[in-house]
């Protein structure tokens, strides 16, 4: 199992700074939905992680966070991945990674149906096999291995969509604002 991470140099901004930069301009983030596929690459199931929200809330979440300066976007990926799911997640990052989806985000809740109170955000969403041992970290309470049609059901959906967004930075995403199960943090 991989135990490797990406070490990237500080390519944020601070707190004051990133404020400032989200009144102005996109912030590029990546979305990631772990998956297990049989032998055929068919999935037989979607990962999910279970986190508290600001406001006291517990919801699911899918893998999301910020592209930092100077790193590519399969490094933000694997940054991403194995801080929320653990070292031992083992993600299979395709050759090429493209998109399945982009999804743009606004401050404005009329401008599009992704909406995102605290700036205008790009998500690159990804589908990702997971081959390794998921270990939940940072604060998620727990990880679940989910059958496709558990997470389109009424009830996930549902529940997800009365939570409200994290505003914490790079915080996995909340299954809200997110048919297809997209959308930054």
């Amino acid at each position: 199992m991989a135990t490797d991470t990406v070490q990237t140099s500080p390519g944020w901004l601070q707190p004051d700074r990133l404020e400032a930069a989200r009144g102005q301009l996109p912030i590029v983030y990546i979305e990631a939905v772990p998956v297990r596929v049989d032998h055929l690459g068919r999935v037989e199931g979607v990962g999910l992680l279970l986190r508290p929200q600001p406001d006291g809330t517990i919801s699911r979440a899918i893998v999301s966070g910020r592209v930092l300066h100077n790193e590519t976007i399969r490094e933000a990926l694997w940054r991403h991945l194995t801080k929320d799911l653990g070292a031992d997640a083992d993600p299979q990052l395709p050759a090429a990674a493209s998109p399945f989806t982009v999804v743009e985000y606004f401050p404005d809740p009329a401008r599009s149906g992704f909406h995102d109170p605290r700036q205008h955000a790009v998500a690159l969403c990804f589908v990702v096999p997971i081959a390794g041992t998921c270990r939940p970290s940072q604060d998620a309470l727990e990880f679940s291995w989910l059958t496709p049609s558990d997470v389109v059901n009424g009830q996930i959906t549902s529940e997800a969509l009365r939570r409200p967004r994290p505003t914490g930075p790079s915080r996995a995403r909340p299954l809200r604002d997110q048919p297809q199960l997209i959308g930054p943090s």
